[in-house]
């Protein structure tokens, strides 16, 4: 079961009762375990490249937590299985010695085709800070969508690599409102926990926590809350929390602790390449292939299904067009990748008979983003993890659950940060435009206002109460609220009615969704842990019925 959000019994009594809340079931002493140890480096994570006319099983499109799901257990079931991966495999080290570029110090490496930066806290002390860039198939994409960035992951991993990480199981009593046609008895007794030993969910050690400078905007954050009366609990993550001590004692490499995370993370994180990935690959069955792009799926002739790809060079152009035979196909592209790819494919007439709500229901999870200046006596740490671990939680009368989030500039700035997830309930659609070839999403910046309004019923209450305000130097000159942005985009291909009840596309056998598109728009949380648990759910289905 998952155990509620508390109110906590105060600065140092934090109950093991909320130490565990979202977990998907009571945790031991110990974190945890992943279907594979964690290298000590990040393994190899592509092979050499699908070749053109192949025929294959089964191919999955994109390597993020539905698509790695679905790899993993179709391999263990005796399929051979072809990923292909828009993104790098990320498994070079660059000429400093890093996969991956800092956060306070971004290269080429850090944004997909773009020549300048695009950080979702892009103003400090109201002055502009990105910086221009090579073009490069870099790990994040800040893709513009009509009136919203959606930042999602580029490389073999996808979100994983670029999340913080926190691993959340919504509170059982909101799970009707995400996925309303699934049996929320087999999610929490069986998926859930499933999903958090594959990601290797683990928690901070709460006595280690409250002496850790690299937590002490957290602790500012618990303080703040308890003071106006709001629940405040630690939360789950994927990151290896032996190794953050190890990093804050000294003795091992700094990676959280060196502003590591928005650009991917060196060392700590345990992303989908260590776990679900790694797990893949070693059952001999999956094969990777990074920098494809799949641009068309349409029925073949002898049966199955023919996918065309571009294979990409790193700066993006194409130098390879493929051709390759799949008995079925999983669409694990991420919720705009696969609801663009399906919008457009029903439009130009290669899969016609997908239904009216291919492209609907796509939501932002309600994300919008603040900060508070705090007085001198609260000061939040020049040093600060990158990975959050707690939240506020307001969701049943305010709806909003609010992550205390880290604000890693390297200097005290005596500032609160905090990512919300709210109700907001406003869906959008995609749609394929054929005079730009492109599809598109109808979102509207105004669909914004319920999410700061929900957001505000926590942090209005709490600045009266500390006689605060906000911070309007981060988003812009004079802007309170990151409203611009979506770290979660969900749905455009809904479960249950874009799909069956387990994901398998409508109007075409051996088709199928996988991913965050199934969610329509919300999970009232950081949705990983709720994407994973569904494809476990799904992919189990499938091969005991359709293989």
């Amino acid at each position: 079961m998952t155990v509620n959000p508390p109110h906590s019994t105060g600065s140092r009594g934090v109950s093991r009762r909320g130490f565990i809340v979202g977990t998907g079931s009571i945790l031991g002493s110990a974190a945890l375990t992943a279907p594979s140890a964690r290298a000590a480096a990040i393994p190899t994570a592509a092979d050499a490249p699908v070749a053109d006319g192949a025929q294959v099983p089964a191919l999955v499109i994109g390597t993020g937590y539905g698509g790695s799901v679905a790899a993993l257990r179709l391999a263990q079931a005796g399929v051979d299985v072809q990923m292909v991966e828009m993104g790098m495999a990320w498994d070079t080290p660059g000429s400093d010695g890093k996969i991956f570029c800092n956060t306070l110090d971004p290269d080429q490496r850090s944004y997909w085709l773009r020549t300048r930066t695009k950080a979702p806290l892009n103003y400090f002390l109201g002055y502009p800070i990105d910086k221009d860039i090579s073009r490069y198939t870099g790990i994040l994409d800040a893709e513009e969508l009509g009136g919203i960035t959606v930042y999602q992951g580029r490389g073999v991993g996808g979100g994983s690599l670029v999340n913080g990480g926190m691993a959340v199981t919504p509170r059982r009593q909101n799970f009707p409102t995400v996925l309303p046609t699934v049996d929320p008895d087999e999610m929490y007794g069986v998926y859930y926990p499933r999903a958090n030993a594959g990601l290797g969910v683990g928690l901070v050690d709460p006595n280690w926590f409250e002496t850790a400078d690299c937590y002490q905007f957290s602790r500012v954050g618990r303080k703040h809350a308890q003071r106006s009366g709001f629940p405040w609990t630690f939360v789950p993550d994927v990151y290896d929390w032996d190794y953050m001590k190890r990093e804050a004692s000294g003795t091992a490499t700094r990676s959280a602790l060196d502003g590591e995370i928005l650009y991917g993370n060196n060392h700590g994180k345990k992303s989908l390449q260590q776990t679900y990935i790694a797990a893949a690959r070693a059952t001999g069955r999956v094969t990777v292939s990074a920098l494809h792009k799949v641009t068309s799926v349409r029925p073949a002739a002898g049966g199955g299904y023919t996918v065309v790809m571009d294979q990409l060079d790193t700066g993006g152009d194409t130098v390879a067009t493929k051709s390759v035979t799949a008995g079925r196909v999983f669409f694990a592209a991420g919720s705009v990748g696969t609801s663009k790819l399906l919008v457009k494919l029903r439009a130009t007439g290669a899969l016609p008979q997908l239904n009216g709500e291919v492209g609907k229901g796509w939501g932002d999870n309600g994300n919008v983003m603040c900060g508070r200046a705090n007085h001198l006596w609260d000061p939040t740490g020049k040093l600060q993890s990158t990975i959050p671990c707690s939240g506020i939680d307001n969701w049943d009368a305010g709806g909003a659950f609010a992550e205390v989030a880290p604000l890693p500039t390297g200097i005290e700035t005596y500032a609160s940060f905090y990512l919300s997830i709210t109700k907001n309930p406003h869906r959008a659609e995609f749609t394929y435009n054929p005079t730009t070839g492109a599809a598109e999403l109808n979102w509207q910046t105004a669909w914004k206002q319920p999410a700061i309004d929900m957001a505000k019923s926590i942090f209005d209450r709490i600045n009266s109460k500390e006689g605060t305000i906000y911070r309007t130097d981060l988003f812009g000159a004079y802007k309170i609220w990151g409203d611009h942005l979506t770290y979660h985009p969900l749905g455009g291909a809904v479960l249950g009615k874009a799909t069956d009840n387990y994901g398998r596309l409508q109007g075409y056998s051996g088709l199928y969704v996988i991913d965050g598109a199934l969610i329509p728009g919300n999970t009232s949380v950081n949705p990983f842990v709720t994407i994973t648990a569904l494809a476990e759910r799904n992919i189990e289905k499938i091969i005991a019925t359709d293989l």
